[in-house]
């Protein structure tokens, strides 16, 4: 139990910059004590004495602000940061070294009792402030769910999500790979150059049109050099990328 302990408090002294102290991370830090707490619950719960597991996880839930179904499986250091208003349902597994921060679910969709109705996260997954993952589905090790993404569907290893409903951004192969920091600590879920795909496909849209754009003048230009003229159309407002591709940043 306490080499547990020991270790759980030296992996938030390592991925939390706020962290100053292990004794501040042990009387301070409710995602440690709602994580030690549900060990109580889950135990209880794997014993038969089910009434005393769920007491146990409601009393967690009045200190801390975090609730997590004493029927729930977490991992090895997982480090729940700030915390208040984490759900964790009942069939959900968080593998280990995952990152959950505040305002997360982890619900099911599901009311088939018995059935597994909660999402599983891969080893070393990070979900940011205020995303829902919903469903029986798999979050890839080491993927990213963006801070109040909407998640329905399996992300894969490696990958990102973001939006509502979340879009999965695939991880580039010739991607050169973060840094061991980056890897340990992305806040929030937020990762750089991960922009959005429906924005990206946009600055794509707005950047094809521009181009044409330019090449129809070209066009123009070189008909009215030979002396070929045009029948003229009323002029519409001027095309401005930048000003678009601001509007979809």
């Amino acid at each position: 139990m306490f080499s547990r302990l020991r270790e759980d408090i030296a992996s938030i002294m390592e991925r939390d910059p706020a962290a100053r102290s292990e004794w501040e991370v042990l009387t301070c830090y409710p995602g440690l004590h709602a994580i030690v707490m549900h060990r109580w619950a889950n135990a209880c719960w794997r014993s038969g004495y089910k009434w005393l597991g769920r007491f146990i996880s409601h009393i967690a839930r009045g200190l801390t602000g975090i609730e997590i179904h004493p029927g729930a499986t977490i991992g090895r250091r997982v480090f729940i940061d700030h915390g208040f208003g984490v759900v964790i349902g009942e069939t959900a597994d968080v593998g280990d070294d995952c990152t959950i921060y505040q305002g997360v679910t982890l619900g099911g969709t599901s009311l088939s009792k018995g059935a597994k109705r909660h999402p599983t996260l891969g080893r070393g997954a990070i979900i940011g402030a205020g995303a829902k993952v919903l469903g029986s589905f798999t979050v890839g090790e080491g993927a990213k769910v963006g801070s109040n993404a909407v998640v329905v569907k399996a992300v894969p290893p490696g990958a990102t999500a973001v939006g509502n409903p979340a879009r999965v951004i695939e991880k580039e192969t010739e991607q050169v790979k973060d840094d061991a920091a980056a890897r340990m600590f992305a806040a929030y879920g937020l990762t750089p150059n991960g922009d959005d795909p429906l924005s990206k496909a946009l600055h794509g849209l707005i950047d094809n049109a521009a181009s044409q754009e330019l090449q129809l003048l070209k066009i123009l230009d070189a008909l009215k050099a030979a002396g070929i003229t045009c029948e003229l159309v009323p002029e519409l407002e001027k095309f401005n990328k930048d000003r678009l591709n601001k509007l979809v940043e």
